[in-house]
């Protein structure tokens, strides 16, 4: 009977074969999802961005002057009003770039504004560029000001204004510090806690003494 029933599974198994039926592998388990440390742009610039490292700082090669075109371009403000970089002529400029949804920049934030107070009165201008649409990210980047005391002048980047600040590191959060005359002083991406503030201070100590 056993002999009978083993004959059975055998007979089976070759007409399966024959049939040209072939027994496949489960698929791969799913890759795990990605850590609030790493932040990719999704939104706005959509389409061209990668993760920012978060636990590292990584210097953005080949400083270079924002284009004119750059300085002098409209940005809308969070509050409906409009500015242009090249509104602070005579300041150092902090310009961050970041986003409400982005884990890295909501560590990094409370640094900076720490910052932002120890150097209030200074010839420094201090100016936060979310990279999220307006159209659907206005209540919720409200929200993020609110709760972080955020005192950054804040403002949206437009699709155009993003791309030349980011020299095609596409990632969140960057930050530059920029002269006077428009010369980029120091451009990173990234975030290392304790590490990022300490290192915009130096920039900007820098920037002043050589303004």
């Amino acid at each position: 009977m056993r002999k009978t029933f083993l004959l059975i599974i055998v007979l089976a198994a070759n007409a399966a074969a024959q049939s040209g039926r072939r027994i496949t592998a489960p698929p791969p388990p799913p890759l795990p999802p990605p850590t609030q440390t790493e932040a990719e742009v999704s939104e706005q610039p959509a389409s061209e961005t990668e993760s920012a490292p978060a636990g590292r700082l990584a210097p953005t090669v080949g400083l270079s002057s924002l284009p004119e075109s750059v300085l002098k371009r409209k940005l809308q403000s969070l509050d409906k009003g409009s500015f242009r970089l090249s509104d602070f002529g005579g300041k150092v400029l902090v310009v961050n770039l970041w986003a409400t949804w982005c884990g890295p920049c909501r560590s990094e934030a409370p640094e900076y504004e720490q910052v932002r107070k120890e150097y209030a009165g200074r010839e420094i201008e201090f100016i936060a560029l979310t990279v999220e649409d307006p159209r659907t990210a206005s209540d919720r980047v409200k929200q993020f000001v609110r709760d972080f005391n955020f005192g950054f002048r804040l403002g949206w980047a437009d699709r155009e204004t993003a791309l030349a600040l980011m020299e095609g590191r596409n990632a969140i959060p960057q930050t530059l510090v920029i002269a006077p005359d428009g010369r980029i002083l120091n451009h990173w991406r990234g975030y290392a806690r304790g590490h990022s503030s300490e290192r915009l201070r130096e920039a900007i100590e820098r920037a002043l003494a050589g303004s």
